[in-house]
Formats: C-alpha cells, sequence, structure tokens
C-alpha cells in the first residue's frame, strides 16, 4: 500500500512524494491523518533551518483515526480519533524520571528529528497517544499542541482571579493565551502586536483591550489601564527585543514575566529594562513546551477537555484549509505572508 508524504530532503527542498504505507509495530498504531497544522516554526525548518537530518516529513500539530494496531495494543483503539504529543522521550534519564518529558536529555520528535504528519499515515506509539473525547473535531485535536504550549506559559506564571494579564505576541499561541487568561479569571486581558491584521482578527474573536505597538506607545496604554500600575502578569510571546524591553517597563513592581517567544535571533536589553527587574523585584519565568502524561495534570488532556466543555474555541483561528496536495504552497504563502493567515491546517476528512 502506498501514501503521499512532503519529505525534506534539503533546505528548502520540500516535495510530495509517493511513499511505502508504515506498519504499526509492537505498542504502536497506524494513523490516518486527519488534520496537521503548519506551525510557525515550519518556516524556518524547511526553509532556512532545516531538520535534523534528511530527508524528514515535517509536521507536528496533527490528530488522525487509528486504523490499524500493532501487536500489544487493543483493538478496540481502531477507529478511535486522538491528538499526539509528538515528543518521544527516552524515559530513562534524569528528567523523565520525574515526567519532565519536554526537557529529556535525548528525545526525538515528530516533524523535526524524525517523520511527522504531512503525510497520509503515521505509526505512533500507544502512549503518545489522547484518544478524542465527544464533541471534539480532528481539527481541534491538531491546535492541543499549540494550546497546550500556551496554557503552559499561563501557569507557570501563577496568574490569578482578578489579575491584568498583558499578552505580547498576537500569533496562534498568543490569542490562545487570552482565551485562557478569560477562562482562569483574569480581571483584564491586553493584546499586544505589531501586525493591525492580526489585532483586527483578535477583537474579531471578542480580544477587545488591544494595541498596536508601531501606531500607539504601549507602555502609556498598558499604564492607563492599569491605573498607572503595571500588568500582574506579562507573557512575552513576539521573541522580540522590543517586546521584551517593553515587558520590564510595563509589568507592575512583584508582577511575573514569563518569556515564551522563541526569537529568530539575538535578544537585547538596556541598562533601564535591566534596572526594572532589580527595582520592582520583577521575577523572570521561563516556558517550554507543555506537561504530558504522568505529572499531577496532563495540560494535554486539560486542553481537549476544555475543547469538549466549550470553554476552549480553537476553531474560529483557522483561516485556511488545504488538502495534502497544497501543502507545499501553504509554506510559501505563509513565508511570503502573501494572505493573512493565523492557522494553516492540512485536512484530510474524507
Amino acid at each position: 500500500m502506498k501514501m503521499k508524504a512532503w519529505p525534506l530532503h534539503a533546505i528548502g527542498d520540500i516535495r510530495m512524494e509517493t511513499r511505502a504505507k508504515p506498519l504499526p509495530g509492537p505498542g504502536e498504531v497506524l494513523l490516518k491523518v486527519r488534520a496537521c497544522g503548519i506551525c510557525g516554526s515550519d518556516i524556518p525548518r524547511v526553509f532556512s533551518k532545516g531538520t535534523y537530518s534528511f530527508p524528514t516529513v515535517p509536521g507536528h500539530e496533527f490528530a488522525g483515526e487509528i486504523e490499524a494496531v500493532g501487536e500489544g495494543v487493543d483493538e478496540s483503539l481502531i477507529g478511535r480519533g486522538a491528538a499526539v504529543f509528538p515528543l518521544l522521550p527516552c524515559r530513562c534519564c534524569s528528567a523523565c524520571e520525574i515526567g519532565e518529558y519536554a526537557l529529556c536529555e535525548n528525545y526525538n520528535y515528530m516533524g523535526s528529528r524524525c517523520d511527522g504528519a504531512f503525510a497520509e499515515y503515521m505509526k505512533v506509539p500507544q502512549w503518545n497517544l489522547l484518544l478524542m473525547p465527544e464533541g471534539v473535531s480532528y481539527e481541534e485535536a491538531a491546535m492541543v499542541e499549540p494550546a497546550a504550549v500556551a496554557v503552559h506559559a499561563l501557569r507557570q506564571s501563577g496568574v490569578g482571579i482578578g489579575d491584568t494579564v498583558l499578552i505580547y505576541g498576537a500569533g496562534p499561541i498568543g490569542l490562545m493565551l487570552a482565551q485562557w487568561a478569560d477562562i482562569w479569571g483574569a480581571g483584564q486581558t491586553l493584546l499586544v502586536d505589531i501586525d493591525e491584521e492580526k489585532l483586527a482578527f483578535a477583537r474579531g474573536l471578542g480580544i477587545a483591550n488591544t494595541c498596536n505597538a508601531v501606531a500607539s506607545d504601549v507602555r502609556a496604554w498598558v499604564s492607563e489601564r492599569t491605573g498607572g500600575r503595571g500588568a500582574d502578569v506579562t507573557i512575552e510571546g513576539a521573541g522580540s527585543s522590543v517586546s521584551l524591553e517593553n515587558a520590564m517597563h510595563t509589568t507592575r513592581p512583584f508582577g511575573q514575566i514569563v518569556l515564551m517567544g522563541n526569537p529568530a535571533g539575538e535578544m537585547t536589553l538596556t541598562q533601564k529594562g535591566y534596572w526594572e527587574i532589580l527595582r520592582k523585584n520583577l521575577k523572570i519565568i521561563g516556558t517550554w513546551n507543555s506537561y504530558y502524561a504522568n505529572l499531577p495534570l496532563n495540560e494535554w488532556k486539560l486542553v481537549l477537555d476544555f475543547i469538549a466543555s466549550g470553554k476552549l474555541r480553537l476553531a474560529p483561528l483557522i483561516t485556511h484549509r488545504v488538502p495534502i496536495e497544497g501543502i507545499g504552497e501553504a509554506l510559501k504563502m505563509i513565508r511570503d505572508r502573501s494572505e493573512f493567515t493565523v492557522k494553516v491546517m492540512y485536512v484530510n476528512h474524507i
């Protein structure tokens, strides 16, 4: 049996090919990919940085239908839908021993270190599956990965009921963060970006407090909305030196700043920005990936539960859907910014 897939053969050289359909081994399932999001990180991965080896099929935000099972896997799973945790931990290192799989010293990763979901089928370890609750679509399940990254960042901040949450960056994860902040009981959520189209899209989702950092004085805007106090919690999700600097000036004394944005180059901070950390006793927190499996709270399951409840609305973030044949053009569209996009998704519902 054959299938279509998009292996990356070299930087910039990604093409659709026909490959053998994989067979699930012991402890694995064969997953028919039903939906896979194109992540912002896929653009440099395909066009400038490459994967860890070639050829590798990208795609790490995905969900699908279990079509077959390998030895040791219950056949009753066949036909079930599942989201997939794309990290493959060694389960032997000190981080894995305490369930901190995102910090695994010898991990593998679907879509960058091994084949991912820009394909019609994948074989996936049963351990990495999260069965989809009733009422959750494949497209929503394919967005569990960024939504789990978002809620993990917010939980790192220790946000409390009534807090003002300030978010720099209105990309998909920033928009998810704004939803999570409201769910978590934030008093107000403030969203900053330099792209007016993104901010208009955010307002269309009901995120009312937005600021264009090019057209407005961000520090004055935050001060006005917080009575001169500053935000209780600030999340830097843009990976920009400017937003990093502004974060120090727009957070209240004893406030918390979570650094989440993945920068494209070096990050800098002025002396005044550094002084803000010292004089305001700011707490700077790093965040990476999300919690999965045997920790006290499985953030992936949390996301699925909140989607099923209707409290977390991810489907409105999808601006483009393409068949598998359209993945190459979709990647170029995002790279060239030839159209406004939020979440572009490969879908295979038929």
